[in-house]
């Protein structure tokens, strides 16, 4: 019932909400309020393995930046991009995480500390991201059609392209915890649940612990890739100061906030984040 509830709010009484008051700048709040607990989320998962992410703003960047690059470069329907960003991102963190998932907690958070702004110094100074100029002026998304059929609209043809935005990002936030939840409720989140808990009991039954380790950091770092992509494409830009240190903190943060213990609170902590800076 909860999660209807949820749904119906988000997808029916929200828009509602929004055609009454005629505050259409809300679609490009809550669209970013998605996106950031989407990124939040990968982080989130971290945290349910014991290790405390502080570079997640390194993989949103690098999503925004793949997106981009195809789509410009390219010709790559933005579509296709939304998953290339999170493979890239996902691939990276297996390079870096293979050595670093092997220190301990600590050790790991400092290191992640600073990928944030390396990524930042590589935006600037591969020729590819066009350094601190960035990379403007992206198309917005093309329709979808399949045997005649529209699937998803043009953006370019509506008078209001942030609605069509706001029902991609919440639609992807859906999906985004809905496995979220499904895998900390399986086998697998069991096991990473044991590894939070007592790493070397884990390890005494014979649980590999550095490969979960890097299943989780992918899985994160998946998540950071897709939420920049679509990012850069609600903005029609990337710069190297779209996300920085600041922000991968705050991504820690939300999951603070909404609660460690709970799949959806990295949901709730961005919400509460985001709202209240604006408020304060």
């Amino acid at each position: 019932l909860a999660v209807a509830v949820f749904l119906l709010a988000i997808f029916v009484v929200v828009p509602l909400f929004i055609g009454l008051t005629g505050r259409k700048d809300f679609y490009y709040t809550l669209t970013s309020v998605a996106l950031l607990s989407i990124a939040s989320a990968g982080v989130w998962l971290t945290f349910f393995i014991g290790r405390i992410n502080i570079g997640q703003g390194a993989y949103a960047l690098m999503g925004g930046y793949v997106s981009a690059v195809l789509v410009m470069t390219y010709g790559v329907s933005f579509w296709w991009t939304i998953p290339a960003a999170g493979i890239f991102a996902a691939i990276a963190s297996l390079l870096i995480g293979l050595p670093i998932l092997r220190l301990r907690g600590v050790y790991f958070a400092m290191v992640s500390l600073v990928l944030t702004e390396v990524v930042r110094l590589l935006a600037l100074a591969l020729p590819v991201t066009s350094g601190a100029k960035g990379i403007t002026n992206i198309p917005l998304p093309v329709g979808i059609s399949f045997f005649g059929l529209t699937i998803v609209p043009d953006f370019n043809t509506m008078e209001n392209p942030r609605i069509a935005f706001y029902y991609l990002a919440v639609i992807l936030m859906v999906l985004a915890f809905a496995g979220m939840y499904r895998l900390v409720h399986s086998r697998i989140g069991h096991i990473c649940m044991s590894l939070q808990q007592n790493e070397e009991l884990a390890s005494s039954i014979g649980v590999n612990i550095a490969n979960f380790r890097l299943i989780a950091f992918a899985i994160s770092s998946f998540l950071g890739g897709v939420s920049g992509a679509v990012f850069a494409a609600v903005t029609q830009s990337v710069y190297p100061s779209s996300f920085t240190t600041t922000d991968s903190v705050n991504f820690m943060l939300n999951c603070f906030l909404g609660g460690l213990g709970y799949v959806f609170g990295p949901m709730l902590g961005t919400l509460t984040l985001y709202f209240g800076w604006n408020l304060l």
